[in-house]
């Protein structure tokens, strides 16, 4: 029967099927991947699970997630070029909107934990330096993910692009809102930053249209990120707190922390990343046929 209506089918708008209402894994696998942490703090918390203060732990968890699909979204540009596999663009909105979707539940639960005393909340806002900027942040994403659609993309023509780059200053106050509300231990909000930063070295690599696809330049480049992250942190320290900044730094050449993969600095974990992405190039060589990859 026809599609009398000119209607699309409902099936194209599932978050986990293409363009032609046809199942995807790929775009499957990541709303799996999206909703898991949301159904595992949420039954937890259900079962009574999470103490003390249930409320205040899973405004703090949003927010790391948040932050992690957030880095997510700008990773996929730069892994699409690496693998040479296009089907990667596919996800980025995905992951903007679960981003979003996290951001705006951290905001939420932080109004119910404040008993949905609205005056109180946008008191605080304005009052505290590291609310104003996480509120930055998320009003930057809501506007992202209000324009995200297609008509949206239609109706602004190149518009569009300039108001998307506002994902990098979203990104970058928003970890800056992490480091704040970390208070002493900062090794979490440090990781994040370093695979931000990571990310943006990449970004910065191809627009100097460096060889992407090359292993070595690639673990060169997760390098440089793991030295950058160990400077993020020295900052941090030097700049924020009264802890001895160099003991800090040192503590990233201290090779006994590595038989405690928990003690292991952030640090080393973005070079892992880095080294791990400079496998990806010589994986997908492999695993892909040669059609399916693009030219960079």
């Amino acid at each position: 029967m026809s599609n009398v209506s000119g209607l699309r089918p409902v099936a194209v708008f599932l978050p986990w099927t293409d363009r032609q209402g046809r199942l995807s894994g790929l775009k499957l696998a990541v709303f799996l991947i999206a909703i898991a942490p949301a159904l595992w703090y949420l039954t937890r918390a259900a079962m009574g699970l999470i103490q003390p203060e249930p409320a205040r732990q899973l405004v703090f968890v949003s927010g790391d997630w948040a932050m992690r699909f957030l880095v997510a979204t700008l990773a996929v540009s730069p892994l699409r070029r690496i693998t040479g596999w296009g089907k990667l663009a596919g996800i980025r909105r995905m992951l903007g909107l679960t981003a979003l979707a996290y951001g705006l539940a951290h905001l939420l639960l932080y109004v119910i934990r404040e008993n949905l005393d609205l005056w109180r909340v946008t008191s605080e806002i304005v009052l505290r330096f590291y609310l104003t900027i996480g509120f930055a942040a998320l009003a930057a994403m809501v506007a992202l993910g209000v324009t995200s659609t297609d008509s949206a993309i239609r109706r602004m023509g190149p518009r569009w692009h300039k108001l998307h780059k506002l994902v990098y200053p979203a990104a970058a106050l928003a970890a800056f809102h992490y480091f704040l509300q970390s208070k002493s231990d900062v090794s979490q909000a440090t990781l994040l930053a370093g695979l931000f930063l990571l990310v943006m070295i990449y970004r910065g690599a191809a627009r100097l249209k460096l060889p992407l696809s090359s292993p070595l330049m690639l673990a060169g480049l997760g390098l440089l990120a793991g030295l950058g992250t160990a400077g993020i942190e020295y900052l941090w320290y030097h700049l924020a707190t009264g802890v001895p900044a160099e003991r800090v730094f040192l503590a990233n050449f201290n090779w006994q922390l590595f038989t405690m993969p928990a003690h292991i600095r952030p640090s080393w974990w973005v070079v892992l990343a880095g080294l791990i992405t400079a496998l990806l190039p010589l994986i997908s060589a492999r695993l892909l046929p040669q059609p399916v990859r693009r030219r960079q």
